[in-house]
């Protein structure tokens, strides 16, 4: 037994992962105490076991009813802190079976939901809420213990204690068992786990290991509760929700919809002790004879006694002229004006109808204080069961499909990837992993990626190939997909070497710089994507003195002739083509650019109309840059051009740096 100046110790209550807690005397005033020594691992060093000494000076000022009090705090002789509180022999809330006195259940957690507002108002979170800290007192009242101790310092030592660790992942919220910093909220969802366990005699999540036990509270849908405690399931699917956001914000609010839980059960009681409808109609028939007897004698004695004595309580006063309108309009206060009242809009159908708003606007995930993921949890959570709101999630779902096929195609990965990963947290939080419209939006994304891949075989790039084929393992896509991709893309030719060397490009050390030239000139669709993601208004036009230019403005959309998705865009800027290579290099992580004249050598002619070509290279200043190449407008082989303007004789390829 360790030795305690003050203090007799007689034996160990319990054994901890950071801690033994011993029964003792405290000497001086000859009263039994719960001694928690703390164990060496705990508290490595000097410095955190000072810091631990002012934390438990610093709950101990907690003064309420259903917090058990700290006595005094110190150390042993051997220099292990240790604090005193008292002993409460009736034992601890998991002892206890509650699953068959719901009343009960709902006394206890509205007391520990005070003791918690309270301490939350003082800045302090419990961090351990679970049944082994809810101990009784001589009067069968639950107090709470432990109150920021065991957390104090991370939950980290916890998760590797042997003995605790499945005791507190049990009850953990999950962003406490990925190690974020936590707050009240923690604690909201421990009790929730707490009232789950009470109501049913077991926890929602049940698992071999600490591990899996965290990770199921991280990513598993919340069960449904047994029939008879479905009118718990709407304040479960809030207490356990995934999400902070998601969850009661404070205690009150916690008290306020447990209130509410308590009205909707005494409902259902009712409901279950109602005759079957059948035994229903056999009195129905009697019973309404009687109430009509007994409304004819209440009115008989009514009159009676109104023309036996001077009572007012069935006069009516005769309004002398009344207006037309009062004969129409109900009386003032009349109850039937609050039964044609419209019913107040239901919350999970306000959440609902935000939710189909902003993915019409395309507002799926962001911003935060409002977008479509957001506001359908909240209906879910609200009612988990409704098919409107499983329609939400199917609906959701194809707008991410959809986003996320866009975002493969247009080479923005990590966005693909942001799409992906709000997806599978949807479905892992609704329970829709395989729905349909899960597997529609893999599909999606496969297609996206075999058309990205093939489009980079026409290229012969074989490096972009391999990224976008790459990118099917990192959206979780089955692995007989990436495999199939990954073959397909190492089965492209590829640049050569030596069909690359741009002649001429030389660095400032004066060492040769090798690219890769692109086989063609970027088309139409390929611009189409950037000046969509990117909003960038269309270059006018042809020459400045153009008279047709002035009665019909022309742009890359609108060239003055046909032309398809695949074919070279024109009308673009030299400025125009500078940024589209810029926007596709944070595309693709790679570095491409326009070429110089130089490299312009190496460029092969264009099939079908002759189009010259825009370089890096100034004319003759740099509002001017040079244009490579004959065109069916122009016969030089060079020729300076105002930059800012586009051309219907000029596109652009790009090179990329090796």
């Amino acid at each position: 037994m360790p030795e305690i100046a003050g203090y007799r110790l007689r034996r160990v209550i319990n054994h901890g992962g950071m801690s033994t807690v011993y029964l003792g005397e405290q000497i001086g005033l000859a009263r039994e105490v719960a001694i928690k020594v703390m164990l060496p691992l705990a508290l490595s060093d000097e410095v955190s076991r000072r810091r631990f000494e002012n934390e438990v000076r610093t709950i101990a000022r907690l003064e309420h009813p259903n917090v058990v009090v700290i006595h005094e705090v110190g150390r042993t002789r051997e220099g292990l802190p240790y604090y005193a509180m008292p002993y409460l022999a009736r034992g601890h809330l998991g002892q206890r079976d509650l699953s068959k006195d719901e009343p009960r259940a709902i006394s206890i957690m509205e007391t520990l939901l005070s003791a918690l507002d309270y301490a939350h108002a003082r800045g302090v979170v419990h961090r351990d809420v679970k049944a082994e800290n809810v101990l009784f007192d001589d009067a069968e009242r639950p107090l709470l213990a432990d109150f920021g101790i065991a957390l104090r310092r991370g939950f980290g030592p916890r998760v590797t204690a042997a003995g605790l660790a499945v005791g507190s992942t049990a009850y953990m919220a999950p962003e406490q068992a990925r190690g974020e910093d936590v707050d009240g909220r923690a604690d909201l969802y421990s009790l929730g786990v707490l009232g789950w366990e009470m109501l049913t005699g077991r926890l929602p999540f049940e698992a071999a290991d600490a591990l899996s036990m965290a990770v199921m509270h991280a990513q598993d849908p919340i069960p449904k509760l047994p029939q008879h405690l479905r009118h718990w399931q709407r304040f479960m699917n809030r207490a356990l929700a995934k999400q902070p956001g998601q969850r009661f914000q404070d205690a009150a609010e916690m008290t306020e919809a447990l209130a509410d839980v308590q009205r909707s059960g005494f409902v259902h009681s009712l409901k279950r002790l109602m005759p079957r409808r059948n035994r229903l109609r056999q009195w129905a028939v009697p019973l309404w004879a009687g109430v009509a007897v007994a409304a004819v004698a209440v009115v008989a004695i009514g009159f009676g006694l109104s023309s036996a004595q001077d009572d007012e309580f069935f006069r009516v006063e005769r309004a002398a002229a009344a207006p037309a309108s009062a004969v129409t309009s109900p009386v003032a206060g009349d109850p039937t004006d609050a039964m044609l009242a419209p019913l107040p809009e239901a919350p999970l159908q306000r959440s609902l109808e935000e939710a189909r708003r902003y993915i019409r606007l395309g507002k799926l995930t962001a911003p935060a204080d409002g977008n479509a993921y957001n506001s359908l949890l909240t209906a879910w959570h609200a009612d988990s069961t409704s098919p409107d709101v499983r329609a939400g999630v199917t609906e959701l779902t194809r707008a991410l499909g959809d986003q996320l096929a866009a975002a493969v195609r247009e080479r923005n990965d990590q966005r693909a990837r942001e799409h992906m990963l709000n997806a599978t947290t949807l479905a892992q939080q609704t329970g829709s992993a395989d729905s349909p419209a899960m597997r529609a939006l893999r599909e999606q994304a496969v297609a996206a990626l075999q058309a990205r891949i093939e489009l980079d075989g026409k290229r012969n790039d074989r490096e972009d190939a391999q990224r976008s084929a790459a990118l099917a393992a990192e959206l979780d896509l089955p692995k007989a997909t990436s495999a199939r991709l990954i073959a397909q893309a190492k089965a492209i030719g590829g640049l050569r070497a030596g069909e690359t060397v741009a002649v001429g490009s030389l660095t400032q050390d004066n060492s040769r710089i090798t690219v890769a030239l692109s086989p063609r000139p970027v088309s139409r669709a390929e611009y189409a994507r950037f000046a969509s993601a990117s909003n960038r208004s269309p270059a006018l036009c042809r020459e400045r003195a153009s008279l047709l230019r002035v009665l019909a403005p022309r742009n890359w959309e609108s060239p003055g002739f046909k032309q398809g998705d695949g074919e070279p865009v024109v009308c673009v800027s030299q400025a125009d083509a500078e940024a589209y290579a810029q926007w596709y290099s944070q595309q693709t992580g790679r570095r491409y650019r326009l070429p110089t004249a130089a490299e312009a050598e190496n460029l092969n002619d264009t099939p079908g109309r002759a189009l010259s070509m825009w370089l890096r290279d100034c004319g003759r200043d740099c509002q001017q840059r040079q244009a490579s190449g004959a065109s069916w407008r122009s016969r030089q082989a060079q020729r300076p051009l105002a930059a800012a303007r586009g051309y219907d004789d000029v596109g652009f390829r790009l090179v990329r740096e090796r």
